[in-house]
């Protein structure tokens, strides 16, 4: 085990942090995406997270698109007034406007109070929550469509479901570089971005506190998924990727991955949507039962 960063000593996130950073978040389990050791290390040169423990909580710092600091919110057992002021001292030191990013807007509104912070709306990475049995089921006259894709898919395609293994990591891998090419990844920074932080997490499945599948249609993949549990109520999905040339594949494995890895879950976590039209629309098609809100808080100017 890697000796323990103490505040104000931030270090970067690496793979041998797993143990102590997921032993945090297991004790005070988060409601929001971003909150799991995967999803950070996946993003950790993106954002060059960084990470200490501090008045008994974990502590994690990055740097946003353009370069400026900013935090996540701390987690820990005990009240979080204190671990908010010690990243807010932290990051004055490096920025004139300390800012901590995706703060779960139930537990901003108190803080922001008694620490006289402005609050602002982040709505485009609020995330979308749904219930698993509808997921797995899409019963209902709103889900017509959804079943049709399913339909039209399984009459088109045989095909099968498997848990993700290292035999399939290079076929995801393949995949994600296909979809990149079809969406133009190089001349698209955020998507140049999402691309790296598949591979991240694809290449170091085996040691992430992970599950995937993929489904595979004359035994190449054409789509695949990731995700882990977020909370005791709630999976999240980080990763779903399929082939455009082989329409319904985005129904079969959401609805699949759902029923096989997910069904003791009441709910699950499928991210944002950026502020992408496109993507806003892909996720109101699943109609979300309700959407965890975040917001961004900032010290007031003097």
């Amino acid at each position: 085990m890697q000796p323990t960063p103490h505040y104000p000593d931030f270090k970067p996130l690496s793979l041998a942090d797993r143990e102590q950073i997921t032993s945090f978040l297991h004790r005070s389990p988060p409601v929001t995406s971003e909150l799991t050791f995967t999803n950070v290390f996946m993003w950790r040169h993106h954002y060059n997270f960084q990470w200490c423990l501090g008045e008994n909580s974990l502590l994690i710092i990055g740097e946003s698109d353009n370069g400026h600091p900013f935090a996540l919110p701390p987690v820990g057992q005990n009240d979080l007034t204190l671990p908010f002021r010690r990243l807010l001292d932290y990051l004055s030191g490096v920025t004139p406007t300390p800012e901590i990013h995706r703060v779960p807007e139930t537990l901003a509104q108190g803080h922001a109070k008694a620490l006289s912070l402005e609050i602002e709306e982040d709505r485009a990475n609020s995330d979308y929550v749904y219930l698993t049995e509808s997921l797995i089921n899409l019963s209902g006259r709103k889900y017509h469509r959804k079943r049709n894709q399913l339909k039209q898919f399984r009459n088109r395609y045989p095909y099968s479901y498997e848990p993700l293994n290292s035999r399939l990591i290079e076929d995801c891998l393949e995949l994600e570089e296909q979809w990149c090419r079809l969406r133009s990844c190089s001349e698209n920074p955020a998507l140049l971005n999402e691309e790296q932080a598949i591979r991240e997490a694809l290449l170091h499945y085996q040691e992430l506190d992970c599950q995937g599948a993929a489904i595979s249609v004359d035994g190449k993949v054409v789509a695949f998924s990731l995700g882990e549990p977020l909370n005791p109520d709630t999976a999240v999905i980080h990763i779903e990727k399929a082939n455009p040339d082989f329409p319904g594949s985005y129904a079969v494995i959401n609805q699949e991955f759902c029923q096989h890895a997910w069904r003791d879950f009441i709910y699950i976590n499928r991210e944002q949507d950026l502020g992408e039209p496109g993507l806003q629309r892909a996720k109101l098609s699943y109609y979300p039962d309700h959407m965890s809100n975040k917001v961004t808080l900032r010290a007031r100017e003097n």
